[in-house]
């Protein structure tokens, strides 16, 4: 059975800051979803996660299926074809940011993390830089799937830290890999399958520094659509006492039910009538 993706998103410039630097976009069609968290002074930070989405965006809209796609970087042989896009668009995505910075003194540094899915039929994959989380609600569970590219997660992979006090650093947003900083930037990537009424989180610090997971799941268990669960999270942020901008991006895959089958297929019919004509 052929699933379909729903999303919804939303972004906050939270309770503190004037500026947003969150960015985020996703396109259905094109199987691309997106969030991106700037770092950088005089509205830079603002500009690099701009260019992310829309180079991400582009890219899979230039290029459906990976056709006369321009290749950045290396090629990982340990994931899918449809992963190793993905990391070619997240270096197109940082070559565009580097380009820019050069272009305007001020901007000179600026970055941005990124977190991104690609989505096919029944599978997806997941690509990331920084400290821009996804997670995966399947049924009552709730699991992150990416590690944050920061400081204190490195001392936790060492075994300097425990992953709690991890959580209560003070060098908890001190990042160690982001979009921006270097000519090449490899992304941590992985290959998922769906089953039908899983939810993906794609977020920023904003978000998943001050909820809870299990808070999370609970949100977006309780509400009626994703668009309340945007709201409901970026809220739950706000009382955590979120000081950051807050983004969050919600996909679910579902089976269609049997009027939705019956409506595409007449969509389909009616489409393929005109073209002929």
């Amino acid at each position: 059975m052929k699933l379909v993706i729903q999303a919804a998103a939303k972004t906050d410039v939270g309770s503190v800051r004037s500026n947003n630097e969150d960015n985020f976009g996703y396109d259905i069609r094109q199987g691309i979803f997106v969030v991106c968290d700037g770092m950088g002074g005089q509205a830079a930070g603002e500009l690099a996660s701009k260019i992310a989405v829309e180079t991400l965006l582009n890219h899979f809209r230039r290029a459906p299926g990976g056709s006369k796609a321009r290749v950045l970087g290396r090629t990982f042989g340990e994931v899918s074809r449809r992963a190793n896009r993905l990391a070619n668009a997240i270096q197109l995505a940082n070559h565009a940011i580097q380009q820019a910075a050069l272009l305007n003194v001020d901007h000179s540094g600026m970055g941005s993390t990124i977190v991104a899915v690609l989505a096919e039929n029944n599978e997806f994959s997941v690509a990331h830089v920084g400290d821009s989380r996804v997670y995966l609600i399947r049924g009552e569970r709730i699991q992150q799937l990416t590690s944050d590219h920061s400081l204190v997660m490195e001392q936790v992979r060492r075994g300097l830290i425990t992953p709690d006090e991890a959580e209560h650093s003070k060098l908890q947003n001190v990042i160690v890999r982001a979009l921006g900083s270097d000519e090449s930037v490899e992304p941590d990537l992985q290959d998922r399958e769906f089953a039908s009424g899983d939810i993906l989180l794609l977020c920023s610090d904003g978000l998943s520094h001050y909820v809870e997971d299990s808070s999370m799941r609970e949100l977006i268990h309780g509400s009626s659509d994703l668009e309340s669960s945007c709201e409901k999270l970026i809220q739950a942020a706000k009382s955590g006492g979120s000081d950051d901008n807050i983004t969050c991006l919600l996909l679910r895959a579902h089976e269609q039910s049997r009027c939705e089958r019956l409506f595409n297929r007449m969509v389909s019919r009616k489409g393929a009538r005109q073209s002929s004509l």
